[in-house]
């Protein structure tokens, strides 16, 4: 267990980093990030920081020397960085939880072993084995790179009568996935934090919103029965355990049929946390970012309850430029990430616009609410 004034290493260095780094400095734990650009958003608010590459053994000795336990911030770490350090100074989540996140096929794959539903999926190696995948899932379905994929990049959708060989080829001709269309009615979320010792906690269950495969908005509570509800906490616990996870986690769902026929899909798992998770800054008695740092740290998990009806919006691009406005609207919480370009797509910061029910806050510790 971390005593204050213990030091945080975190793998990453941009707002999800900045943000873990300052939920960190408010208990009383320093951070100290490595990450190789030099224009870090975490950079600018933790106490120390190594400009580096993930594979630069010098710099990961120095930095394992530094810290008393390492994070990451973003699933696309070197599995080989992360087993050099695992060896110099605990790491949480442990190498398990990247090896199997940051390959599709090996995800559907674990997720599918606990008797949870996924998308039906297959693997692709080459043009023969997309025409063989197509042959036994059918189409509409989506061709997805096994690794290195976020936001819609590294996939193509593949619809009845579209050229496959396009479609390999768009896809670099590298090992990939095909996964089959899930008619769903709405995306979810489950963020969730594990402690070492298995203890659990999750979050309200988030609704999502995308535009052009990037987040738009998180919503709660989400438009779902109370047994979807529990059945995707039940879900979360259930990969959280299989891990042996220890800090804060995402699991993104589709919500299939309504009603008594609701269900949910799995798509994918967030080794971290998440940006439909941004709403629990203003919106919940405690923030992802404040539980993931307890997590890690070994500390007592915060309180999840959420303190009223919460929707993060994400500033992308240009929308950042609207910080003043969205300051002078009431009951807006404006968080903005650092960061000097604002280029299209790009995340720049979130707002998040809290409604408070009385109903909630009256089951809340009143300095929570």
């Amino acid at each position: 267990m971390l005593v204050p004034g213990s030091v945080i290493g975190i793998l990453g260095g941009g707002q999800l980093g900045r943000m873990i780094a300052l939920a960190a400095a408010e208990l009383g734990l320093k951070t100290h990030v490595l990450c190789p650009d030099k224009d870090s958003p975490a950079f600018q608010v933790s106490a120390h920081h190594i400009c580096a590459a993930y594979d630069d053994r010098d710099a990961l000795d120095r930095f394992a020397a530094a810290v008393d336990v390492v994070t990451y911030e973003f699933e696309n770490v070197p599995l080989s960085t992360a087993e050099f350090l695992v060896a110099r100074v605990p790491l949480k989540p442990g190498a398990k939880a990247l090896a199997v996140t940051q390959d599709r096929l090996l995800e559907k794959t674990f997720v599918r072993d606990l008797s949870i539903e996924t998308a039906p999926f297959a693997a692709v190696d080459d043009l023969a084995g997309l025409e063989r995948a197509v042959a036994a899932l059918g189409l509409p379905a989506v061709l997805k790179t096994r690794r290195f994929g976020y936001d819609g990049k590294g996939q193509v959708m593949i619809r009845p009568g579209d050229d496959l060989t396009a479609a390999w080829h768009a896809l670099g001709r590298q090992s990939a996935i095909l996964e089959g269309f899930v008619a769903f009615e709405r995306e979810v979320s489950v963020v969730a934090a594990r402690r070492g010792d298995g203890a659990f906690s999750a979050f309200d269950v988030t609704e999502n919103v995308h535009r052009e495969h990037i987040l738009h908005t998180s919503t709660v509570p989400a438009a779902l029965t109370a047994e979807t509800a529990k059945r995707a906490r039940i879900i979360a616990r259930t990969i959280g355990d299989a891990l042996d996870y220890e800090g804060v986690f995402a699991v993104e769902l589709f919500v299939v049929g309504r009603g008594a026929g609701e269900r949910v899909v799995v798509n994918e798992i967030a080794p971290r946390v998440h940006n439909s998770g941004h709403w629990t800054q203003d919106g919940a008695v405690t923030s992802q970012f404040e539980q993931h740092v307890r997590a890690i740290a070994g500390w007592p998990l915060g309180e999840v309850s959420r303190i009223g009806r919460a929707q993060m919006t994400n500033l992308i691009g240009a929308d950042v430029h609207d910080w003043h406005a969205l300051l002078a609207e009431p009951g807006a919480h404006v968080h903005l990430y650092g960061k000097d370009e604002a280029r299209a797509g790009r995340k720049m910061g979130h707002v998040v616009r809290v409604k408070r029910d009385p109903d909630v806050c009256a089951n809340i510790p009143e300095e929570g609410c």
